[in-house]
């Protein structure tokens, strides 16, 4: 029984995290050092500075809210409580297991990538502290996107009509308001939110098709999925 799990999470799950892990890595390299100089990355700095310079004190209050949703420990609680919440309504182990999986995915990729990639914050004044990671990519985007368009997903296959899924994909607003929200703040240039993105999307995919597709027979002798 310990084997069938073991080969099934090495398949489904690890091998696939660790070769996103690689690109990523590949991604990071490509952007900071072959083609730091070239369109769009060359004039990245510009977008940031367009931000800093058209700061207000509303602004600066809204993005505060928005980068919060972005950190870890708003994400870790919202995550456990969700989840929790999904147990509890599904009476399915899988829904709330693949939330958390993606969210933790996501977290090792950005954490093994900003040790790979190091990466300066761009050249403005930082309205939030600096934690010791590089600004590749950013963990706030990808934590938020990998929690609330998981959440979308979840929520989308529960409801069979084209409104209701529509209204459950209004989650993704959380995501953009964050990366807006990181950037506007001066933590990170737009390729390091724009590759967070990528990679949550890629670890709610390798989640989904592991533990959401109900055709792959994870063994369990007492709980039915």
């Amino acid at each position: 029984m310990f084997a069938a799990y073991a080969l099934q999470t090495l398949k489904r799950i690890i091998v696939p995290t660790v070769v996103l892990l690689l690109a990523m890595i590949g991604l990071g390299l490509l952007i900071t050092k072959v083609l730091e100089h070239d369109w769009p990355f060359s004039v990245e700095d510009g977008i940031n500075r367009g931000f800093a310079a058209h700061r207000t004190d509303p602004a600066n209050f809204i993005t505060m809210i928005g980068s919060f949703i972005g950190s870890t420990p708003c994400i870790i609680a919202v995550t456990a409580i969700v989840a929790l919440i999904l147990l509890k309504t599904l009476h399915s182990w899988r829904e709330p297991l693949f939330l958390c999986a993606a969210v933790s995915a996501q977290a090792l990729v950005f954490l093994f990538t900003t040790l790979a990639i190091d990466r300066r914050r761009p050249a403005v004044h930082h309205l939030d502290n600096s934690p010791p990671t590089s600004s590749f990519p950013s963990g706030h985007t990808s934590a938020a996107t990998a929690l609330y368009c998981g959440l979308a997903l979840v929520l989308a296959m529960q409801v069979r009509r084209t409104w209701a899924k529509a209204l459950c994909w209004l989650l993704v607003v959380f995501p953009l308001y964050v990366a807006t929200s990181r950037l506007y703040r001066g933590m990170h240039h737009p390729s390091d939110v724009t590759s967070s993105f990528l990679n949550a999307a890629a670890c709610i995919t390798i989640m989904a098709f592991a533990i959401l597709d109900r055709r792959v027979a994870w063994r369990r002798s007492k709980i039915a999925a």
